[in-house]
């Protein structure tokens, strides 16, 4: 009986050693973050890679490798395929509208990579899960929020009723979706409201962003947005100098311009990109599924409680828009998304 005793302990054990590894086998993942260009100086892609960072700080079995691709878009998709090409990475993790048909190219010749991406929509594909930002109902509101400042009485609006936005290249979210929506959200404030828009061609090029917003505010141009990742500095620098008013897509950038920046949207990439991780951690992803999100699902929204958008933002301004905002919210503002 004792001898039965020891056998059967020492079973148990093994067992238990067994169970146990094999859940640690399974709490292992390793990442690859694919910087689409470069991550300093684009909201979107450092906000992707702390994320990933802090995820992996927080839990020991995952490893994550932070790769920029640079900002030739022709080298983007061989650059992607020799990373994956090693086997080593359970994901790969990315943020690009373009993406999508670059991972498809690339997971025909690996076909067990999964990819997923952020701020890009495609569905259908085994190997691809995305999630889409509702860029189209953030433009609404910060194109309001626009409408209500180039219409007021403010020290430096002006009486041409004309609202700017500079992007670093056309591309169908921002075409489609972005540009259309920022113009539709002003003309909820006045019908009369016209947009410049202006393309720079480079993600980098501050200078060329420069020169546009200067033209710009020469064209009657006195409130502007920009998508265009580290360009858009120079639209900023022109705009302090000129004393133009300046709306935010992403993230908090009322410091970057003191008194002008009026109002940041807040697109909350980190906090997506942790709760993926977590899904991917525990097997919980779905594949070939294209998911948006949006304000009511918590990943885009308004930042109403920096000091600077008390002080900078006159009351009455302030109650419209978060009027429009709550509305907005809640679903009471009719808008139909175009599609991509």
């Amino acid at each position: 009986m004792k001898k039965f005793l020891t056998v059967l302990l020492f079973v148990t054990l093994v067992f238990s050693c067994t169970k146990k590894n094999h859940v640690q086998a399974q709490k292992e993942l390793s990442v690859l973050v694919f910087i689409t260009g470069v991550t300093a100086g684009s909201i979107p892609y450092e906000q992707m890679a702390q994320g990933a960072l802090e995820f992996a700080g927080a839990n020991s079995g995952v490893s994550v490798k932070i790769y920029e691709a640079g900002f030739n878009q022709a080298e983007w998709e061989q650059q992607l395929a020799e990373m994956v090409s090693s086997g080593v990475y359970d994901i790969v993790i990315g943020s690009n509208p373009s993406l999508p048909e670059l991972c498809v190219n690339v997971g025909k010749k690996f076909p067990d990579q999964k990819f997923i991406i952020t701020d890009a929509k495609y569905a259908g594909n085994p190997q691809i899960r995305t999630y889409l930002y509702n860029q189209y109902e953030q433009s609404l509101f910060l194109g309001y929020l626009a409408g209500l400042v180039t219409t007021s009485n403010m020290p430096y609006a002006n009486k041409q009723k004309k609202i700017g936005f500079i992007a670093a290249q056309e591309y169908p979210l921002l075409t489609k979706q972005m540009v259309p929506g920022f113009l539709e959200g002003a003309k909820f404030v006045d019908k009369e409201i016209e947009l410049d828009k202006r393309i720079i061609g480079s993600w980098a090029d501050a200078s060329k962003a420069a020169e546009l917003c200067a033209a710009m505010i020469d064209s009657g141009v006195d409130v502007f947005t920009a998508i265009a990742g580290g360009a858009a500095q120079g639209m900023i620098k022109t705009a302090v100098e000129k004393n133009k008013y300046i709306v935010s897509y992403n993230a908090n950038e009322y410091k970057l311009a003191d008194g002008l920046v009026l109002g940041c949207g807040i697109m909350e990439q980190k906090k997506l990109v942790k709760e993926i991780l977590e899904d991917a951690l525990e097997g919980r992803i779905e594949y070939g599924i294209a998911q948006t999100v949006g304000v009511k699902e918590g990943y885009l929204g308004f930042i109403f409680d920096d000091p600077a958008y008390q002080k900078n933002m006159p009351v009455d301004i302030r109650e419209k828009f978060e009027k429009f905002y709550n509305a907005l919210s809640e679903g009471k503002i009719n808008y139909t998304i175009p599609p991509l």
